[in-house]
């Protein structure tokens, strides 16, 4: 039943509250306004504030690219922070936590939700977004930047998603994808399921150019249901389910 709840109840309000899609901001819950990395803390909010501006010149019954955090402190806020500025609608997908997670004070109050399941809110994340951004973080940032790559590599989304990978230095310094190519663990093609950025601006015009497709997209469901893709031949000797 809190499964069960943890799907129905979020739906309802982004239906109620006519959110169509959403970009996702993750990035670590320990990097704050002021002291080491807070230059992200600044650029996140940026960034934010400029897709959410941007977001609103699609004249539309539905709000689309609505910002998503995962709800706590560090980039989280930042992202909600920025599309608060800028006033637009944004969602919180907070989770209980002995430490670190609490909901930030800028998500929308009708969008703020708090799961028990993590898996439940990973469901949440991927259900709605058209673009990913990933700024520096930790075993979470980690963890949730490699579960949606996993899904886009193998198609199990059968939409496109843009994800940006923001910082180029920490990135290429503490994932070392060039290896992952070299000893034949990924494809070379894999590398260009994301994009790397500098800065806000950067960031902006690959996520506009990802997105304009889905922007010119007929009217979908709100939310618009994403479906597995189907492998084009059955393997053989496996049962289908």
């Amino acid at each position: 039943m809190r499964i069960l709840s943890e799907y129905l109840e979020p739906l309802s309000h982004f239906r109620r509250q006519r959110v169509r899609d959403t970009i996702v901001f993750f990035g670590s819950a320990r990097i704050r306004e002021e002291g080491p990395l807070a230059q992200y803390y600044a650029e996140a909010r940026t960034l934010a504030g400029m897709l959410t501006r941007w977001a609103k010149t699609f004249r539309e019954r539905t709000y689309r690219f609505v910002i998503c955090s995962g709800g706590g402190p560090g980039i989280m806020e930042a992202a909600n922070r920025g599309a608060s500025d800028a006033r637009g609608k944004t969602i919180g997908l907070n989770i209980g936590l002995p430490f670190e997670q609490f909901p930030n004070a800028f998500i929308t109050r009708e969008l703020n939700f708090e799961f028990h399941y993590f898996f439940m809110r990973k469901f949440w994340f991927a259900y709605l977004a058209k673009a990913l951004v990933v700024f520096p973080g930790g075993f979470g940032t980690m963890d949730e930047l490699f579960e949606i790559l996993t899904l886009v590599q193998t198609k199990k989304l059968a939409k496109k998603i843009t994800i940006v990978l923001y910082g180029s230095a920490f990135w290429k310094e503490v994932v070392n994808f060039d290896a992952l190519v070299k000893y034949g663990t990924i494809a070379k093609e894999d590398m260009d399921l994301f994009h790397f950025a500098d800065t806000p601006d950067q960031a902006l015009q690959i996520l506009q150019d990802g997105l304009r497709e889905h922007a010119e997209a007929a009217e979908a469901e709100i939310p618009a249901i994403s479906h597995s893709t189907k492998p084009d031949e059955p393997v053989p000797g496996a049962r289908r389910t």
